[in-house]
């Protein structure tokens, strides 16, 4: 940049975001109540500051950081979050937490305006951007509430600009300055943080390795480039690019389990082990008999990573369910309905008082449910859910059944290192040595039908309602070679027997953040929409075609959020996402058939096809897979993507006015060279503003108070340009 011009650059940068800040900032304290997932994110927040274990379906980093915030501002950790609706009250410091969100959301428009200007080197295009960025109604709503997302989003946006400093300094041949490996590095680290706040900061990596990809081969295929300096080139990126964003994302893990380091509502979603590292958990620092016995009381946990523990209740099966038997689930709570005796097959239990005996390998069982006192059972009847599987139920009465409650119990993996492992035909690994003992934590086993020979298995499919949505549990006729089928004892209650410190084997770091995220795909997977929530599909967000209730308060003349995208802003993005396809077709065709074009027309569009390239493709990245997800999806996915598009509109919307005006003036003996461009930015620039104004209410002003729409006294009254925008 010409040094006459510096000084508009800093006036510009800081007068957007000053903007940034005063649309974020206005009526942050307003609503005065829980509004949306604030009921989560606040909640989470809680549990940090009160160091007590939950779980969740995204990393930590974000959590911790809002966490963080309260805490610094006086927020004590004590408000319920409970639901949507609930008042925070005079003494409840959440405005800290707000405060923060906003400011992640605030940063995302400086930072745009930098990206844009080291694309193009063109003030009026990052001006644009930003303008389309501060006014939009959406944008200033997902950012000054409790959430992840301007979290999210500021990580994306410093991730995108410190990549955009890498490819200049490529582009300059500038390799291996300090500047050069400071913005590297730093673009490890912010995408480090963005894959750490939500996994779907894992589009920006895509984005960013794609980038780094092209440069690698840009750099090979140089001839005056030797192999050790494009080797030294791959290791540098691989050392920042690879090894640190892991490194941020393991640091963020062990930070969480640092802090949570108290039991909570998500211990029972982990395994024993897990569990043994949390204090004030029955697990932690367990005493209890080693070997289990006969008369024994214990639960059974599922052996998959966060498997459930057996479970029944005093409900039977409806006929669309099977055999009108007591059921049988996986349940992830603890629960006196966990618990069953261990009985011999004789189904005396006088014998269990004789004399202590030890159940070993190989043994013939039947499992008393100690609260309702039915035995385990199975018959050939199909599954409810797996019909390919076995009913499994609870029959009988006070302890008496029939054959089909008998089980074999065999040992698959026992706590201490066995060497005589075979497997027979359709059968088990299991262990050769019938003496073996089943021992509490550690022993893994199989219980296996004797009349039908199938395993009691855990399908990990969730019941109907008559099920109470718990896990179902069946027997498969395909005995072994699926954890699902293993099981082991977690607690052991024997008064006969002398309890034993169990030096349970505590799992390391990493196998803590395996076995989260094991557990967090699964729950997010499961997810299913409330029964008021407002779910879309993605083809709806460019076309701003529903927005979202964030808040409709609990009484009349509480204040209504609704979440949805400025509609010049965003209508705007969706008719120059075609533009710019139009330009790089035109650009390409021009390539191709030679054409000269004066110097500075063609650097013009070099420019623009290349900026314009990579956040098409960072829009793509942020936007087409949710097409592909099977869980459930809300407008506000697409916020990370409107960014893109964002910064798109201003590289098109600087570029077309300006180049029409060229063409112009090459055809036309008229002055006026820069009219176009000029009567456009009077034009669109204040319409923007307008519209900003008009559905600046659905964000955060009084005026939407108690009124809907339909009210002539409401300020939305003829706003609903679309049918199914609900406010």
């Amino acid at each position: 940049m010409e040094p006459k011009y510096r000084w508009l650059y800093f006036i510009v940068l800081v007068w957007i975001t000053l903007g940034a800040f005063l649309t974020r900032y206005d009526m942050l304290a307003s609503p005065s109540h829980v509004v949306w997932d604030e009921t989560h994110f606040g909640k989470f927040a809680s549990y940090y500051i009160n160091r007590t274990f939950f779980l969740d379906v995204h990393p930590p980093l974000g959590k911790m950081a809002i966490a963080f915030a309260g805490y610094m501002t006086g927020y004590d950790g004590s408000f319920a979050f409970e639901k949507p609706g609930q008042r925070y009250g005079e003494y409840v410091e959440y405005l800290g937490m707000r405060r923060f969100c906003a400011f992640c959301g605030a940063m995302c428009i400086p930072l745009a305006y930098l990206t844009v200007f080291t694309l193009t080197g063109s003030l009026i295009a990052a001006f644009l951007t930003c303008e389309l960025l501060i006014y939009d109604t959406g944008m200033v709503t997902i950012s000054q509430y409790i959430l992840l997302d301007p979290i999210l989003m500021v990580s994306i946006m410093f991730s995108v600009y410190f990549m955009v400093c890498v490819q200049t300094y490529h582009r300059l041949g500038r390799h291996f300055t300090v500047g050069w490996w400071i913005h590297l590095a730093m673009t490890g680290i912010s995408l480090g943080c963005a894959i750490s706040v939500k996994w779907v900061g894992l589009f920006v990596v895509l984005l960013v390795g794609l980038a780094t990809a092209c440069e690698l081969f840009d750099i090979l295929t140089k001839i005056d480039k030797s192999l050790p300096v494009v080797l030294k080139h791959f290791l540098a990126r691989s050392a920042c690019l690879i090894v640190l964003p892991i490194a941020v994302y393991i640091l963020s893990f062990a930070v969480h389990f640092h802090v949570l380091s108290k039991s909570g509502s998500g211990d029972a979603f982990f395994s024993s082990a897990f569990q043994s590292t949390l204090d004030g958990n029955g697990m932690a620092n367990c005493t209890m008999p080693a070997e289990v016995a006969y008369g024994s009381v214990i639960t059974l946990r599922n052996g998959r990573i966060a498997g459930g523990l057996l479970h029944s209740h005093p409900h039977l099966y409806p006929a669309e369910g099977g055999v009108q038997q007591q059921q049988i689930t996986e349940y992830h709570h603890r629960d006196d309905n966990n618990k069953w005796i261990i009985r011999r097959e004789s189904d005396s239990s006088s014998c269990e008082k004789s004399s202590v005996r030890f159940v070993k390998h190989g043994d013939y069982i039947r499992l008393e449910h100690l609260m309702t006192r039915r035995l385990l059972h199975s018959h050939y009847h199909k599954a409810p859910l797996s019909k390919k599987h076995y009913q499994a139920t609870a029959y009988g009465f006070n302890g008496s059944g029939d054959t089909n409650d008998v089980w074999q119990i065999q040992i698959v993996m026992a706590g201490t290192p066995l060497t005589a492992l075979a497997k027979s035909d359709g059968s088990p690994f299991v262990v050769r040595d019938r003496s073996q003992h089943v021992l509490a934590t550690k022993s893994r086993v199989i219980l296996v039908h004797k009349n039908s020979y199938c395993s009691l298995h855990a399908t990990s499919k969730a019941l109907p309602k008559w099920g109470f949505e718990q896990k179902e549990v069946s027997c498969n006729p395909r005995v072994g070679g699926d954890v699902a089928g293993e099981w082991m004892v977690e607690n052991h209650y024997n008064e006969r027997l002398s309890n034993t410190t169990l030096e349970t084997l505590k799992p390391s770091l990493l196998e803590k953040i395996f076995e989260s995220h094991i557990v967090m795909a699964q729950t997010n997977s499961g997810f299913k929409p409330k029964p008021e929530e407002q779910t879309s599909r993605p083809w709806m967000w460019p076309l701003d075609y529903q927005g979202q209730t964030f808040s409709v308060g609990n009484k009349e003349g509480d204040m209504r959020v609704y979440l949805l995208g400025n509609p010049v802003v965003w209508w705007t993005n969706g008719v120059v996402i075609m533009l710019y396809v139009a330009i790089a077709a035109l650009h390409l065709c021009i390539l191709r058939r030679g054409i000269v074009l004066p110097e500075a027309v063609a650097l013009d569009f070099e420019r623009t096809f290349r900026a314009g390239g990579w956040l098409l493709i960072g829009w793509l990245l942020h936007y087409v897979p949710f097409f592909m997800m099977g869980r459930v999806l809300y407008f506000h996915h697409y916020f990370p993507a409107v960014l893109f598009n964002a910064m798109l509109s201003g590289v098109v919307l600087d570029f077309l006015p300006r180049n029409i005006d060229k063409a112009w003036s090459l055809v036309s003996t008229r002055p006026g060279r820069g009219v176009l461009q000029t009567t456009f930015l009077i034009v669109f620039v204040p319409t923007v503003f307008v519209s900003f104004g008009l559905f600046s209410p659905l964000a955060y002003d009084r005026a939407m108070m108690g009124k809907r729409s339909e009210d002539p006294r409401s300020e939305m009254h003829g706003l609903k340009w679309l049918s199914s925008w609900d406010f």
